[in-house]
């Protein structure tokens, strides 16, 4: 079991940079950070965009995966975000990982002032945008003339470290959007669904864990072919809450067969509110990351 860790992009880099650090001094396998124009109630609050973060973050850390938590196309352009997903993957020698999503409703999907997309709208808008970033990400020139986006000539090079691409983790819990990730993913990452005791959240992510394995069998894919990210504090229950609820959730995590688990770093409040001495204790039981990796 991997384990990653969220550090959210609300606090200024004085502050963050230390946290990055000590991320990969930590141990952790990945560290990630939301991707959003703005997020809940946090939107009222200090908020950075998480391009120049994990650009900052990989000047700090030589080792640690950074990614993504999750880019979607609320506000990105698939031109455009190939260029950073090429400087970032350069700029960190080849540690990222592109977590991305259909993007949902919210501060994000209103602050452009467009009509709301439906479910469904959402999820052909993002089949489109993971094609052509896909396109553009691993051919020198793209043109492309879609429903959702256009290109004329866009340039992608000298192309990402990482060959043919970083690795594409999509965020699915609905059918079209597991079927997707089970196609076309480097990776799958769940939240699970809303759910309002632990109990139901993690009889509901073995719910989506069986979708998933059945969509990976229609798409021709052996089960193991990806590894799979779980967000543990979807759940009801904060993972940094004790040393005991975070081995219990990974512990779970494990026997639904994730790969990977991910954790957030402890707030002073409102969301992910917690103690940082919980968050030392966890760590120093998580392997040390080989040097060079």
């Amino acid at each position: 079991m991997r384990i990653g860790i969220v550090i959210l992009p609300d606090q200024r880099w004085s502050v963050a940079a230390e946290r990055w650090r000590r991320a990969e001094e930590y141990g952790f396998d990945h560290a990630w950070t939301y991707d959003h124009l703005g997020w809940r109630d946090l939107a009222d609050g200090p908020w950075f965009d998480a391009v120049p973060t994990l650009t900052a973050a990989a000047t700090v850390t030589s080792r640690i995966k950074l990614g993504t938590y999750v880019a979607s196309p609320n506000f990105r352009h698939p031109v455009h975000f190939a260029r950073e997903v090429t400087a970032l993957d350069d700029i960190s020698g080849g540690r990222l990982l592109l977590g991305i999503g259909a993007g949902g409703t919210g501060f994000d999907s209103a602050v452009l002032g467009e009509p709301e997309l439906t479910p469904r709208r959402r999820v052909d808008r993002f089949a489109e945008f993971v094609d052509l970033l896909g396109t553009i990400l691993t051919n020198p020139a793209t043109t492309w003339n879609g429903e959702w986006y256009r290109a004329v000539d866009a340039r992608s090079i000298p192309g990402p470290v990482q060959q043919p691409r970083p690795p594409f983790i999509l965020a699915a819990n609905a059918p079209r959007m597991l079927a997707l990730a089970a196609r076309h993913g480097d990776g799958w990452v769940t939240t699970g669904p809303q759910a309002d005791d632990a109990e139901s959240w993690w009889r509901a992510v073995g719910e989506i864990v069986a979708r998933f394995e059945e969509a990976m069998t229609a798409a021709g894919r052996p089960l193991d072919a990806i590894p799979r990210y779980l967000n543990l504090d979807s759940s009801p229950v904060y993972s940094m809450t004790s040393v005991d609820a975070f081995t219990d959730a990974a512990g779970r995590a494990a026997a639904l067969g994730f790969t990977d688990a991910i954790t957030h770093w402890p707030r002073a409040s409102s969301w992910y509110a917690g103690d940082e001495k919980v968050l030392e204790s966890v760590a120093a039981r998580l392997p040390r990351l080989p040097a060079g990796n």
